[in-house]
């Protein structure tokens, strides 16, 4: 029987280092894997049980959030978190600037989002309690 383990969204992002820098200094991931050795072009970070999957495609090729797509498509990934309050408030104090605040929203959902540096939407929360 097949074990799957986790799922990773994909994200065209414009520029490796910056993307990973913020994932770094801002959201606390770590990188797991990079490639190739020379000239990286792809990366995949990550934080606790969740990855990322980062790619400079090429000049011109540049990243699509949903959100741009349609309004009601305003998340690019959903990240569960089982305390959205303690995480919100430890982005605060790196000096994160919210999408929005932590809150709970008309679809059941306690939690807040953030924009990466290519405008990717995060939402971190869970269904309200």
């Amino acid at each position: 029987m097949p074990n799957l383990t986790y799922i990773s969204p994909s994200f065209i992002v414009t520029n490796l280092k910056d993307s990973l820098s913020f994932y770094q200094e801002k959201l606390g991931f770590e990188i797991r894997h990079i490639g190739p050795e020379e000239d990286a072009f792809w990366a995949i970070v990550g934080r606790d049980n969740i990855s990322i999957f980062l790619k400079a495609i090429a000049p011109g090729v540049n990243p699509i959030p949903n959100h741009t797509r349609h309004a009601w498509a305003r998340w690019d990934a959903y990240i569960s978190a089982s305390d959205p309050d303690a995480l919100f408030e430890e982005y605060k104090s790196r000096g994160l600037t919210f999408h929005q605040s932590i809150t709970n929203d008309g679809d059941g959902l306690r939690g807040f989002e953030i924009k990466d540096a290519d405008g990717y939407v995060l939402f971190f929360g869970r269904p309200k309690s």
